[in-house]
Formats: structure tokens, C-alpha cells, sequence
């Protein structure tokens, strides 16, 4: 009998151990947070492609429109450079959604275009 409470007097700090490192949470990787319990994880923003002809650089530099219609803004605090895209290229574009407006994630140019226009 004295064995069997022993044994017992041994194994109940393990059981309650286990227990407690049961119970608790690992917190997630850095950079990235978890859900509340029940909720959802919000959907990426989808980037939408576009390609198209620059039909109107905007004299700030903080927006293009394509020949399809489709305006396109520079993200804030960002200008397109001088030189760099003009009106007649062949763009590929890709853009996000953000409060309505159409905001630039990247721009590619395929062609130049005619040299005058």
C-alpha cells in the first residue's frame, strides 16, 4: 500500500502539469494575428489586371485613364515619374479596389505606342 501512494503522490504534480500546458495558447507567428474565436479571417484584396492604352495622364501624375475608361490612381503619397508612362503606351495594369476608387499595385508597359499623337 505504501508503494501504490507513492505512486500516486509521484504522479498527481505531473497530471496537473499537463493540464495547465494543455490549456495554454501559443500565440501566432509575428506579423500575423488570429481571429477571434467564431470569427472569419477578412479575404485578401483581390488585384484585378487591365490591359489597355493611356488615353489621359493626369497633370498632377496621380492618375491615369485607359482607353477603356478605367481610371487608375497612384497609391498615397506616390507620383508617376515624368517620362516614364505617356499618353499613347500599352500598359498592363494592375489595380485593387480601395474606397471606391481603382488604386495601381503595378504597371507594365508592353508598347510606346505612336510617337506623337
Amino acid at each position: 500500500m505504501n508503494t501504490f501512494v507513492l505512486f500516486v503522490a509521484m504522479l498527481a504534480p505531473a497530471i496537473f502539469v499537463a493540464a495547465a500546458l494543455a490549456q495554454t495558447q501559443v500565440p501566432p507567428p509575428a506579423g500575423r494575428s488570429s481571429s477571434p474565436p467564431g470569427g472569419t479571417t477578412p479575404a485578401p484584396k483581390r488585384r484585378t489586371p487591365v490591359e489597355s492604352r493611356i488615353e489621359n495622364v493626369d497633370p498632377s501624375r496621380r492618375a491615369i485613364t485607359l482607353s477603356d475608361g478605367t481610371k487608375l490612381v497612384t497609391p498615397v503619397g506616390a507620383v508617376l515619374k515624368p517620362g516614364v508612362v505617356t499618353e499613347g503606351m500599352l500598359v498592363v495594369a494592375s489595380y485593387r479596389e480601395e474606397n471606391g476608387a481603382k488604386v495601381v499595385t503595378g504597371l507594365t508597359v508592353k508598347g510606346r505606342g505612336p510617337a506623337t499623337r
